[in-house]
């Protein structure tokens, strides 16, 4: 039978993230039944003003897209007050993760070192950065596509003899919440032996330094610096996109039986005897040739249905779909990878669980909209709240119950 509470259920998460990196990371953690608390400025994360577009109820697409399952208060840290709140919910966190530029808790009062290691000695402190918390550019304000041009992914992203492109999604501050994701749960699972907490640090720099492979390995062998190849792999012949009938199809031959299986299927066999293509290190050497050979064969194909028959004979092989394709397609579907609920229309949850199922428990929340319920829940009571929203401690105004 299966679960419905999720593999974290009993996880509290106090989130003091925003923009993209760290409310991804918590998105992902919801998603399997972390209770997550977002703390938000007064003013709300950046990310509800970035569009359009924008909902009929004005919460815009990129928000409601990594902030779904996830309570909102929004609380002034800079007042003791604030503070004083934020440390009262740590009492009952396993986890606190913030993403503000390095040193910024510490001039709060709040960093690990001096005051949540002390106070709160189980909990795991979980900080996201744009460069790392030393080095000469510890303190930096970090941002996807900087991280992106910094780390040399812009280097080999693009046509030959083309200028660098930024992949054209955030992949910097995506593949950074899926590092601290991880760190997070590696965190909590070495929690069950030592009973101990500890500061858990990613940064955008680090996390798209590490996606340079096989460049990087490449380079540390050869010395030859990555040059951009467009849709072609470095080590890998056949590996291009090419134009069909009626779109593109991308191939990839990456073995010699592959690449037989694919020379067949377009009728002609004879090319996996030519001493030209008979490996794949004599096909990257005489590259250029094959993707002609190539392009001559498929010009007049269905991308689908012939990217159908090579998966079938184990090529890989894929028609180029644009987003409004994926996001209907069949196996899309099947996989549960679009979330419909009401109004609201998401993405799925990647990751299956057999038992404890991640799932859509709550949609993205209104600034403040759980505000009185987090801190009664706290401990505090109704007046102490209503003077918390008078102070411009807590935030908006316009709270139920609070007003």
């Amino acid at each position: 039978m299966k679960d419905g509470k999720g593999t974290l259920a009993g996880v509290r998460i106090v989130d003091l993230t925003r923009i993209l990196a760290g409310p991804f990371c918590t998105q992902m953690l919801g998603d399997h039944g972390a209770e997550i608390v977002k703390i938000e400025a007064l003013e709300g994360d950046e990310t509800r003003r970035w569009g359009p577009p924008f909902s009929e109820d004005g919460m815009s697409a990129y928000f409601v897209g990594v902030n779904r399952n996830k309570r909102s208060i929004a609380l002034n840290l800079a007042a003791q007050t604030g503070k004083d709140i934020l440390l009262n919910l740590l009492t009952k966190a396993d986890v606190l993760i913030e993403n503000f530029k390095s040193g910024q808790m510490k001039k709060w009062g709040l960093d690990y070192e001096t005051t949540i290691s002390k106070r709160f000695p189980g909990l795991i402190y979980s900080q996201i950065t744009g460069y790392g918390s030393n080095g000469p550019l510890s303190g930096r304000p970090g941002f996807d596509a900087i991280a992106q041009v910094m780390s040399g992914l812009a280097s080999i992203n693009g046509t030959t003899g083309g200028p660098p492109v930024r992949v054209g999604t955030p992949i910097s501050d995506l593949a950074t919440a899926l590092y601290a994701t991880n760190a997070i749960l590696m965190a909590l699972y070495e929690r069950t032996s030592s009973g101990l907490g500890q500061k858990v640090e990613v940064s955008l720099l680090d996390s798209s330094v590490s996606l340079l492979h096989p460049h990087a390995a490449n380079f540390f062998m050869t010395g030859d610096p990555p040059t951009r190849m467009g849709n072609a792999h470095p080590n890998i012949a056949p590996y291009e996109m090419f134009k069909t009938a009626d779109g593109y199809i991308f191939i990839a031959g990456g073995n010699d039986q592959q690449f037989v299986k694919l020379v067949t299927l377009l009728g002609k066999s004879e090319l996996a005897n030519d001493s030209r293509f008979t490996n794949n290190a004599s096909r990257k050497a005489n590259e250029q040739l094959l993707t002609e050979t190539l392009s001559s064969l498929l010009e007049d194909q269905d991308a689908s249905v012939l990217a159908e028959r090579l998966l079938a004979e184990g090529v890989p092989a894929g028609p180029v779909l644009d987003v409004p394709q994926v996001l209907n397609h069949q196996q899309v579907r099947a996989r549960e990878m679009i979330v419909n609920r009401g109004a609201y229309r998401g993405l799925g949850v990647p990751v299956k669980m057999s038992r404890t199922p991640g799932k859509v428990r709550s949609l993205p929340p209104r600034l403040g909209e759980h505000a009185t319920d987090i801190l009664l829940e706290a401990g505090y009571d109704d007046d102490q709240i209503k003077r918390f929203v008078e102070e411009k401690v807590v935030g908006p105004s316009t709270l139920s119950g609070t007003s």
